[in-house]
């Protein structure tokens, strides 16, 4: 059975190691050549009350999801292992 990209987008990512809900899948990386989902990308939290931005986006490679339900994707990380660095704005 398939899945759509879009189905994953309504998923909330929780780690498994530690309990903790890194959030909501808002896009994948794929494959170009095979065409398979190689990464799922969370945006990171909130900074002060949402009016500063985010932190660093989350990128959980395939191979640390652990099991998928209906509403939520269990990973097994260390999530300061797969945070990737917001690119800083031009006029900063």
């Amino acid at each position: 059975m398939g899945m759509r990209i879009t189905d994953l987008r309504c998923k909330e990512v929780i780690n498994v190691c530690d309990g903790l809900r890194l959030g909501f899948v808002s896009d994948v990386e794929v494959s170009i050549p095979d065409g398979q989902v190689v990464a799922l990308v969370v945006p990171g939290p909130c900074r002060i009350l949402g009016i500063a931005g985010r932190k660093d986006d989350y990128v959980i490679p395939w191979c640390c999801i652990r099991r998928m339900g209906e509403d939520i994707i269990l990973v097994e990380l260390e999530p300061d292992r797969c945070r990737v660095p917001k690119p800083k704005p031009k006029w900063l």
